[in-house]
């Protein structure tokens, strides 16, 4: 018995390195490639064909329940890095998008689905589960897409991203209607309203509970373990705090995944966060691999050659739809053509989400086999349909885009609350945006190149043509919300109209700007930057801290000799150094 479970968790272990290998060489998502190791390995691919070719047994995971609570851990993961992403904070300043358009996607797109659900003769139970199912897209498809392809700080991406946000947040209530409705399959419309009343009041109650004992026990915990510098220390109690608070929310009637996610909800504010992050990303995509890699072994491909046409149909169907709806909103919440039609086709797609809830509203009854079978394979299809389609979406963005340079400004309420506007877009421009598109914050750029702005919009940045000195075009880009202005530009007299523009319009506004010397320093803090960085200075520093650690200087009295000395320079309390001498610099 441990052989075989052995045998088989080798063989699991060896598809997802093999997929992993192969999507990286390839440039596709690997989450296509664990489905299809899925069904490859599983008993519907090699199990059908170890019937005449017996040898071809050993390449068949029959036992699914080996890998079962891999495959949950992985969900739970998944939402804890989710609930670590968001943050209380986060989800305040892009609230306009995430609970404007991402709740208008998901209750739309479910009403239609569920609608037609009912036409086809599907109770009403189950058409409300299938409704709400189908409308949620792929999070872990689509961000890695719109990753590759640069286009994540883009407005089509920051709307992508913000209809996702939600749609994973209402996963959590979604499972928990589900085991709701199940309860109340057989009671009528009173008692199951007043059954969901009460399950919804005693898992608020639990919630809080949760969360208060958590951050009363887990960060004290992990400052403690912290103080020790031990990273396997740290690493194991971060895992029990997601395993451990999983846990509570399964014992009070709720879910692993909701656990994990109020796990990362709890720590997503600390100063651990991006520790974390690093910590257990290899875990995530471990086990998210074995989840996938489960979907497929439960995907029978044989029925989509007995009924193709209906199944075929039902893929193209869903993504039409729901491509049609949220292009659709995506209007009339003030976003352009072309990044409605790019944002409708991205996440036209069922999510592994809808797989979960599936499968689990099948367990309980509430929809027959039949249907759970047709509705995955009809996900699965239309989840590799994606990668083609986010090629397609581009292409029409693009066909739909205005020429002019003047008409490439986003929409004005296009940009949520808490972006940050960069003004000039040429080397530090660009890293700086880098940086925000390597942590998902959404910002914005200008810069009056409109080559570059061509060259760099075509690289999938999210960057526009104009003067940042002008204060429509920057209230335009929604400074009066933004987190911060950051000036790049190399022309001192340019910067310096954008900052007093910008500082007379806006007196609380944080402007943050590059300067080549001191003079120009002085101008622009004096005209109203928040700070200045001395590009030469700062380097000239970093080089003095190397210098003198190589010297034998204590790291830490280095640091604090280097911090001393940038603080001067920046309070104007030393002068420049003089200029070196010739004979210095031959001898």
């Amino acid at each position: 018995m441990i052989a075989q479970a052995l045998a088989e968790m080798i063989l699991l272990l060896a598809a997802i390195g093999a997929v992993g290998w192969v999507a990286h060489r390839l440039r596709f998502s690997p989450v296509l490639g664990f489905l299809a190791a899925g069904i490859l390995i599983g008993p519907h691919g090699m199990g059908r064909l170890a019937e005449a070719w017996p040898p071809a047994a050993h390449l068949v995971i029959e036992n699914h329940g080996a890998v079962h609570v891999a495959a949950e851990l992985g969900v739970a993961f998944l939402l804890f890095m989710i609930g670590l992403e968001l943050s209380p904070m986060r989800l305040w300043r892009m609230r306009a998008q995430v609970f404007g358009l991402g709740g208008a996607q998901v209750l739309c797109s479910a009403a239609a689905i569920a609608a037609i659900a009912m036409a086809f003769g599907n109770p009403a139970p189950a058409a409300l589960v299938l409704g709400a199912a189908l409308a949620l897209s792929s999070t872990a498809i689509v961000v890695q897409l719109l990753t590759e392809a640069g286009r994540l700080g883009s407005p089509a991406g920051q709307s992508a991203f913000a209809v996702l946000l939600f749609q994973d947040l209402a996963v959590v209530p979604l499972l928990f209607l589900v085991g709701v409705l199940a309860a109340g399959a057989q009671a009528g419309a009173v008692e199951l309203a007043a059954g969901v009343g009460l399950a919804m009041g005693k898992a608020a109650a639990a919630i809080l509970l949760i969360l208060l004992a958590g951050r009363l026990m887990v960060r004290p915990l992990l400052r403690a373990v912290a103080a020790t510098h031990g990273r396997e220390a740290f690493l194991a109690s971060v895992l029990l705090a997601i395993l451990g608070i999983a846990l509570a929310t399964e014992a009070a009637g709720l879910s692993l995944a909701l656990g994990a996610f109020l796990a990362g909800l709890l720590l997503a504010e600390t100063e651990y966060r991006h520790q974390i992050t690093v910590d257990v990303e290899p875990f995530k995509g471990l086990l998210l691999g074995v989840f996938f890699l489960t979907v497929g072994l439960s995907l029978d491909v044989a029925a989509l050659a007995a009924d193709p046409f209906w199944i075929l149909a039902s893929a193209v169907g869903l993504i039409a739809l729901k491509a049609a709806i949220l292009a659709l909103l995506a209007l009339l919440a003030g976003a352009s053509r072309a990044v409605a039609a790019e944002v409708g086709l991205l996440l036209g797609q069922g999510g592994e989400f809808a797989f979960i809830v599936l499968g689990m509203a099948g367990a309980q009854g509430l929809i027959p086999p039949a249907t759970v079978q047709f509705m995955a394979l009809t996900v699965g299809i239309s989840m590799l349909a994606t990668p083609p389609l986010a090629v397609l979406a581009r292409r029409l963005a693009q066909r739909l885009e205005p020429p002019s340079g003047e008409a490439m400004l986003p929409a004005a309420g296009e940009m949520p609350q808490g972006h940050v506007i960069i003004a000039g877009y040429g080397r530090v421009g660009r890293m700086v945006g880098e940086l925000l598109d390597a942590q998902r914050l959404p910002h914005v750029a200008l810069d009056r190149d409109i080559a570059r702005v061509r060259r760099c919009r075509g690289a999938g940045a999210a960057v526009f043509y104009g003067d940042a000195a002008q204060v429509e075009l920057l209230a335009r880009l929604g400074a009066a919300r933004a987190a911060a202005l950051v000036v790049t530009m190399d022309r001192p007299d340019a910067a310096l109209a954008v900052v007093a523009a910008a500082r007379q319009q806006w007196p609380e506004l944080p402007i943050y700007a590059r300067v080549r010397d001191a003079a120009h320093a002085r101008a622009l803090l004096a005209a109203g930057a928040t700070r200045v960085v001395l590009e030469v200075t700062e380097a000239s520093l970093q080089l003095g801290e190397a210098a003198l650690a190589a010297a034998g200087v204590p790291d830490e009295a280095a640091r604090a000799l280097i911090a001393e000395r940038r603080e001067a320079l920046r309070s104007g309390l030393l002068a420049e150094p003089p200029p070196a001498r010739r004979d210095d610099d031959q001898s």
